[in-house]
C-alpha cells in the first residue's frame, strides 16, 4: 500500500507486510513479484515508488531473499492500472516513467517450482472436518501433498501413533480425483480410522516409509530483526506446517552468513541479523503417540535434505516471528 503513512505502517517493527514476508520466507518461497498497490493515492509518484522499493529491497535481502529473483510491479488495483495492461486514460501518468511489465506478466516469468513427486508420499494435516455430502460423507483431512503421490484406495500410516486408514475419496476445488501428487492442496476422506486418532499437525505417510518422530533436532537458522537477544535454554513457539509446539534453543554455533563458515562455538546469546545452528527441543504435551499424553512433545519431522517441505521450522516469541531455519539433524 503506497498510501503515505499506510506502507510505514505495515513495514515498521510488528507490522503486516513485515511479518508475512518473513512467513513466506520460511515457507521457502524464493521468487518474490511485489505489487506496490494504490500508487494512484499518491499522483502515481516515481520518487515514492521508489522509496518503497528500496526499503523493501534491503529487507529482503536481509531476510534472504535473492535480488534477481524479486521484481516489482507499480499498480492500483482498484482501476485495474497495469495488472494486465496500461491501455486506460488512468495509466496515462504511469506510463510517462514506467514502461516495465504488467503484473500478470511479471507472474508469468516465474519459474514453476519442481515437485517431488518421485519422494515418498508426506502429506500435513492441517484440518479434520466431517464431510457433509452424500458421495462426500465421513471424516476428512485437507492440507497439502508435500511430496510423493496418493490414491483411492491405498492405505496410509498416521503419525504420531500407530493407526493406519484407507483413502476413500480425493477431492480437490470440489471435485472428486483418482490421484493427486505433490504440490497439490486436497481433502481426503478417510475410512478404516476413529478420527480421536486423526489430529492438527499429524502427517500421513505410507506404511513402508515411516516419517521420523523427533523431540530433538539441530537447525540451522537466522534470526530475524529482534530486540532481545535469545539466550542458552530461551523458550521459543516452534511452528511446524499448522503444528506449534513450546520448546527451547540452545545455541551451538554462530556461522558466517555468506560463507556458512563457523566464527564461534557454543556461543552464549544469538542477537539479531545472526546466522547459527541450534539444538531445539520440543517440552510439553503435543499429539501423542498413544491416547495418554507425554511430558515429552512429538513432531514427525525430516531433515531439510530429505525433504525440503518437511524439513523447515519457524521460531516465535511472544506473538514475534523471531527466526527461520532449516533442518540439519534429527536426534532419535
Amino acid at each position: 500500500d503506497a498510501t503515505t503513512g499506510e506502507f510505514e505502517a505495515g513495514f515498521d517493527k510488528g507490522g503486516q507486510t513485515r511479518e508475512h514476508l518473513l512467513l513466506v520466507r520460511s515457507l521457502g518461497v524464493q521468487q518474490l513479484v511485489v505489487a506496490v498497490n494504490k500508487l494512484d493515492n499518491v499522483e502515481w509518484s516515481k520518487d515514492r515508488f521508489d522509496e518503497i522499493v528500496e526499503s523493501l529491497g534491503a529487507f529482503l535481502t536481509q531476510s534472504g531473499f535473492q535480488t534477481a529473483k524479486t521484481t516489482y510491479a507499480p499498480v492500483a488495483g482498484f482501476l485495474g492500472v497495469n495488472l494486465v495492461d496500461r491501455s486506460m486514460p488512468e495509466a496515462t501518468e504511469l506510463s510517462r516513467w514506467y514502461t516495465g511489465p504488467t503484473l500478470v506478466e511479471l507472474l508469468d516469468r516465474l519459474e514453476p517450482p519442481g515437485r517431488g513427486i518421485d519422494a515418498p508420499l508426506r502429506f500435513p494435516v492441517t484440518n479434520v472436518f466431517r464431510g457433509q455430502t452424500a458421495t462426500s460423507s465421513g471424516f476428512a483431512v485437507a492440507g497439502r501433498i508435500c511430496s510423493g503421490v496418493v490414491q483411492v484406495g491405498e492405505r496410509v500410516r498416521v503419525l504420531p501413533g500407530d493407526e493406519s486408514a484407507v483413502i476413500k475419496i480425493i477431492e480437490s476445488d470440489g471435485e472428486s480425483l483418482p490421484w493427486a501428487a505433490a504440490g497439490s492442496s486436497v481433502h481426503l476422506y478417510l475410512s478404516g480410522i476413529d478420527p480421536i486418532h486423526l489430529s492438527i499437525g499429524s502427517v500421513l505417510c505410507p506404511p513402508t516409509s515411516l516419517v521420523p518422530i523427533v523431540s530433538s533436532f539441530v537447525a540451522q537458522v537466522i534470526l530475524f530483526d529482534i530486540q532481545i537477544p535469545l539466550t542458552i535454554g530461551a523458550s521459543v513457539e516452534l511452528f511446524h506446517h499448522a503444528r506449534n509446539i513450546p520448546a527451547t534453543i540452545t545455541p551451538l554455533e554462530i556461522l558466517d552468513r555468506v560463507s556458512g563458515a563457523v566464527i564461534k562455538t557454543n556461543p552464549r546469546v544469538l542477537s539479531k541479523g545472526m546466522a547459527a545452528k541450534a539444538r531445539i527441543t520440543l517440552r510439553g504435551s503435543t499429539i501423542s503417540e498413544s491416547s495418554a499424553s507425554s511430558s515429552m512433545a512429538k513432531l514427525p519431522l525430516e531433515t531439510f535434505k530429505t525433504n525440503k517441505d518437511m524439513g523447515r521450522v519457524l521460531l516465535r516469541r511472544n506473538g514475534e516471528t523471531v527466526a527461520a531455519g532449516i533442518v540439519l539433524s534429527i536426534d532419535t
